[in-house]
């Protein structure tokens, strides 16, 4: 079943996720150059701090606690310090360039959580076999919206549907790593359809996904919320258990619609 990871930094909602069956719970603390980076383009930034942290390792008793710290930088060591003592299971390190960055990350967390390099930069998809050889990676991430951003694409999934992230799965796969990918919105949503992504990550052997803005607790002018996340995610585990049933035409048969559909939304852009 793959890893199903929401953004939040709200506990309350957070131990909703959890015993709705979200199997982490990620908390965001990027923020050096990401506006930048993201600039006119519809993505969800968070405002997370370090204080929120512990208030959430307290909160969860099943899900994970995943930390998104930011780019290696002078004060990262003093970072993933604090993170590490506020009780986080997985740090990811987002925009890595190089395996040298990979080292850095490995050696301040030294086991004292997992450590999730994110392959999110051109540099690093380059540069992938020597990040790989980095001793200490426990699980890996490939982030596409900054990729496609670093690549000159028009939509995020083109790295999908034009054949990269293969190229980069059947290389993390050789190691044995655990690796994920992307994000995903509601069952029958989205203007590439969430079914055909997860299918995709079961075709192509990722293990985890961060479930998109459509997932966050958002409430009408009444107060009420709109989303029944645990009918959501119920739906999400239906969809998986059809495609453990599913032969490799059928797999072929959903990466065709993939592409067409992705070069349909390319040309409409």
């Amino acid at each position: 079943m793959m890893k199903l990871m929401l953004l939040t930094g709200d506990p309350v909602f957070a131990k909703k996720a959890e015993d709705c069956g979200v199997d982490r719970i990620f908390i965001d603390l990027e923020y050096i150059n990401k506006a930048d980076r993201q600039k006119g383009r519809n993505t969800y930034i968070t405002h997370n701090t370090i204080d929120d942290v512990l208030p959430m390792r307290k909160t969860l008793t099943k899900s994970e606690l995943l930390v998104r710290v930011n780019p290696i930088n002078p004060l990262s060591k003093a970072e993933i310090d604090a993170v590490c003592e506020a009780g986080a299971d997985l740090i990811m390190l987002p925009m890595v360039y190089d395996s040298e960055d990979v080292k850095t990350f490995v050696k301040f967390v030294d086991g004292r959580a997992k450590c999730v390099p994110m392959i999110e930069t051109t540099h690093a998809m380059a540069r992938i076999d020597d990040i790989l050889e980095v001793e200490g990676i426990d699980e890996l991430y490939i982030g596409l919206n900054d990729l496609h951003i670093g690549l000159g694409l028009s939509f995020m999934f083109e790295i999908l549907s034009g054949g990269l992230l293969d190229y980069m799965a059947e290389k993390i796969k050789a190691k044995n790593i655990p690796f994920g990918f992307g994000g995903m919105g509601k069952i029958g949503e989205g203007m590439l359809p969430a079914d055909a992504i997860l299918a995709e990550h079961f075709r192509i052997g990722s293990g985890s996904v961060i479930l998109s803005r459509t997932f966050r607790n958002e409430v009408d002018a009444e107060g009420k919320p709109q989303l029944d996340l645990l009918k959501e995610i119920a739906k999400i585990r239906q969809k998986e258990n059809e495609y453990a049933n599913w032969s490799e035409t059928d797999f072929e048969n959903n990466r065709k619609i993939v592409k067409e559909t992705v070069k349909k939304i390319v040309n409409g852009v």
